[in-house]
């Protein structure tokens, strides 16, 4: 994702091959074992504006869990080490690993596990915790949503040794961000994939206390945490039907900590109150117009090319997004600038996405479109319909498809918004039954992790079955999925940027979506109950709350003096 400064791959890979040698010790928030009683009070309120009502369970690794909807996992459930995506270029913290050394072709890292740290039901972590975590990855497909390659995992004493198949250069900060679970408990179930996990044991600071399907609360381990015991007492977790009655809960207090979209945000939220804030910091990844490539006409590359030089990214921007929350995109390759900028091919360097309807008029009637008066009819003589999803309480996206609809129309495709249930929709994402949908992808500190999550062919799954891990349109491209591996195991620069040029030129050429903004790091929070959060003076984090760094945000939290 897009951080706020232009950053290479070979600076990432130098912050985490430089912490693997470095790495000892400690983290931002402490790391002294706190075995005294009490310490935390108070009450965090946190929600998002999903609307979704989840089933308890608490598997870490299941995307559709309550514990990742909600996003308490993180903090129930530890990695062996930190990574502030906001600036990728920051020495990784180490968590519950103390160090790590990667081999120079990045196909093997060992861990030096951290010593004294107990699972909240007070058994002690091993080593061999460490390995099966990585084990049962390997093992169970559908709970390796991160498709790390892992070949072999062993034990020795105290560290930890994990070799994979293929380079691991460019998911670094995936293999420190695993999950590190309690062997005896996983390893008795029936099927770790599918066994509810309803009392979620973890090293994490906080502790499961009850759950409904649209709340659910922490408390705080009182004793036997490895480091400074935090200071909230309580996480409550919540959902609201949409961003109307999410911004609602946060002017009231009701809530205070949020990632929701807020029209006129300045206004209607910060400038209600000194102590509501807003941090956004940007991302290298994309939000825009998917398209289910295996459903014709949109099959068709020349359509979703026309496609994306109508649609106005601008309108976008200061409508839909209300010129604040996600940065407009407008060159063709879909990087985000700054972040982009210096990863963008030279022959698409100033090239803007957007151009006019005769532009892509004259593209479909060269490819085998006709019209019959002002409607676009396709090969077969059938006229060009288009049906766009997105949940009805999402207000931005509801905005940015109602201008898709308007932009389309000048091209002769009528378009009709289906305005979902939420649970519907996440479910029609990703067993690939919708037609198109404004969605986002994902990000890191290079554009491997944003086109990979739109077109890699290795996490291409038939419709019908679920889509995890991204390519949610069904993109069928082997030239895509060849080169996204060629720049991952390259082993020098001048190999990645040749493989990166061919994956941007397959974006531009075969449009497998149309991005038109960019993702961001960002969360609206309240400093009038906690102080210690995130800033764009001190960025130490990412601010999501259903992001990883969460727990460090929550770490660093301190009751607000009156």
């Amino acid at each position: 994702m897009r951080v706020n400064r232009s950053i290479t791959a070979a600076a990432l890979v130098g912050s985490l091959a430089v912490a693997s040698l470095t790495a000892c010790g400690g983290s931002s928030s402490g790391t002294t074992a706190n075995n005294s009683k009490g310490g935390a009070s108070g009450v965090l309120n946190i929600s998002m504006p999903d609307g979704a009502t989840m089933k308890d369970n608490n598997n870490p690794f299941l995307a559709t869990s309550a514990a990742a909807n909600f996003g308490y996992r993180y903090v129930i459930y530890e990695p062996l080490a930190m990574v502030n995506l906001t600036d990728p270029s920051s020495k990784p913290q180490p968590w519950l690993a103390t160090s790590w050394t990667w081999t120079p072709d990045y196909k093997s890292v060992t861990f030096n596990v951290r010593q004294g740290v107990t699972f909240s039901d007070g058994s002690p972590m091993t080593a061999d915790d460490v390995a099966y975590s990585f084990q049962i990855l390997k093992d169970k497909t559908a709970l390796n949503t991160n498709a790390l390659p892992i070949a072999s995992v062993s034990a020795s004493g105290n560290s930890v040794t994990v070799d994979f198949s293929s380079s691991a250069y460019v998911i670094q900060a995936k293999v420190l961000g695993t999950f590190v679970i309690p062997k005896k408990i996983w390893s008795a179930m029936s099927d770790p994939t599918t066994d509810p996990v309803t009392n979620p044991i973890g090293t994490g600071p906080y502790v499961f206390k009850s759950f409904t399907p649209a709340t659910v609360t922490l408390t705080a381990r009182t004793s036997g945490y490895w480091q400074a015991l935090p200071k909230v007492g309580t996480l409550h977790y919540g959902t609201y039907t949409g961003n109307d009655t999410e911004t609602q809960a946060l002017i009231t207090g009701a809530t205070e900590w949020s990632y929701v979209f807020i029209p006129d945000a300045k206004t209607v939220f910060a400038g209600k109150d000194p102590h509501y804030q807003l941090y956004f910091p940007p991302s290298l990844s994309a939000d825009g117009l998917w398209f289910n490539t295996t459903q014709k006409p949109w099959s068709d590359a020349y359509l979703r090319q026309a496609v994306g030089m109508v649609i106005n990214r601008a309108d976008i921007f200061n409508q839909g997004e209300a010129g604040y929350f996600k940065p407009e995109i407008d060159n063709i390759t879909g990087l985000p600038s700054p972040a982009g900028d210096s990863f963008v091919a030279p022959q698409y360097k100033g090239v803007n996405g957007q151009q006019t309807p005769a532009a892509a008029k004259a593209l479909l009637t060269a490819h085998g479109y006709t019209y019959n008066g002002s409607t676009l009819m396709d090969s077969t003589g059938k006229p060009v319909t288009l049906t766009v999803t997105d949940p009805a309480g999402w207000s931005d996206y509801q905005t940015d498809l109602a201008i898709v609809h308007d932009n389309l129309a000048q091209i002769g495709i009528a378009v009709t918004i289906n305005k979902a249930d939420t649970n519907a929709w996440f479910t029609a994402i990703a067993n690939g039954t919708f037609q198109a949908a404004m969605h986002w992808s994902n990000g890191g500190a290079t554009p491997y992790d944003m086109y990979e999550n739109i077109m890699d062919g290795a996490i291409l799954t038939p419709i019908g079955s679920p889509a995890n891990s991204g390519n949610y349109g069904r993109f069928n491209s082997p030239q895509a999925t060849a080169a996204l591996q060629a720049y991952a195991t390259a082993t020098d620069n001048a190999s990645r940027t040749a493989a990166l040029q061919t994956v941007e030129q397959i974006m531009v050429q075969q449009a497998p979506m149309i991005p038109t903004s960019a993702g961001n790091y960002g969360a609206e929070y309240s400093t009038k109950n906690w102080t210690g959060w995130p800033t764009a003076s001190n960025p130490y984090m990412t601010a999501q709350p259903t992001l990883t760094g969460s727990l460090d945000v929550i770490m660093h939290l301190t009751p607000a003096t009156s």
